[in-house]
């Protein structure tokens, strides 16, 4: 199932060729032979893009579990990352991982499954990429290989408004909500003891354990959390941070091709502001 793409990726080639300087390395044509040097440019100029940005580089091969389809695995209960809008799931993942399989020139098909089953997945073939708001460790790293970091992420602590927990110093002895499988899972087993750490199969299964007071508070990624505390009256989060981590796509450790298809696409999704552009969609600056 192998597809070779020819990707318009702009943005990378502008990178490489001012870092090699290649338009500057040609030696100046001799004044008789000005009409053939001009000639000899045509070529590079009708390369170019429109707006005369530099062609774009090329892309080699890679395969994917479906010929044509970028296949990706996801938690769609992780607002605004991904979450179903009616039958469809949305967010800011489904919204890049569908910039990227354009640009690869394939169609996204999204799996909604376990968090904890997402990396399995990817790496056992079931699907291409992990895009879930998921934090790049070493330990998943042993596993998968990741692309660059389009997000940066923010572990936080969810509390009842009259909770007597002001801060990460008072989590001590506490029963902890968590969803299972991720970092603020991993940190807080670490931190305080895994017999103090409850792990739900999603964050909106862990902060109703929290309204129903079965667990003292819930950590976990801030933007998810402002919509949980959004949707529940009687919530709210505290003012501090408790980790702050970078999301990545997870990818198989034997497609390093579509690993680096991927991160061209992204470099050019980030240099002309699409990235952000979804970002600001879904997360409102304060």
């Amino acid at each position: 199932m192998k597809k070779l793409i020819a990707l318009l990726l702009a943005g990378a080639m502008c990178a490489s060729m001012a870092a090699c300087g290649s338009k500057t390395e040609e030696p100046a044509a001799p004044a008789e032979a000005e009409a053939p040097a001009e000639d000899a440019e045509a070529p590079a100029e009708d390369a170019d893009a429109p707006d005369g940005t530099e062609a774009p580089a090329e892309i080699g091969e890679f395969t994917t579990v479906t010929e044509g389809i970028l296949t990706m695995g996801t938690n769609a209960a992780f607002p605004p990352y991904e979450f179903y809008d009616g039958d469809d799931i949305v967010g800011i993942d489904a919204e890049i991982a569908g910039l990227l399989a354009e640009k690869l020139g394939l169609t996204l098909e999204i799996m909604d499954m376990d968090f904890s089953t997402i990396v399995t997945s990817v790496q056992t073939g079931g699907v291409d990429i992990g895009l879930a708001g998921m934090t790049v460790t070493e330990e998943r790293l042993e596993n998968v290989n990741f692309t660059d970091s389009y997000a940066t992420g923010v572990q936080v602590i969810i509390v009842k408004e009259d909770s007597e927990i002001a801060s990460a110093d008072d989590l001590e002895g506490k029963l902890i909500g968590v969803q299972e499988g991720t970092t603020g899972y991993e940190y807080c087993s670490e931190d305080y003891g895994e017999e103090n750490v409850l792990a739900y199969t999603n964050g909106a299964t862990a902060v109703q354990n929290l309204v129903q007071g079965a667990v003292d508070c819930v950590v976990i990624d801030e933007q998810p959390a402002l919509s949980f505390v959004e949707a529940n009256e009687g919530l709210k989060i505290l003012d501090t941070e408790y980790v702050i981590e970078d999301y990545a796509a997870a990818v198989s450790k034997e497609n390093t091709a579509l690993l680096d298809a991927l991160n061209a696409a992204l470099k050019e999704l980030q240099e002309d502001g699409s990235i952000q552009e979804i970002l600001d969609k879904y997360i409102k600056a304060e």
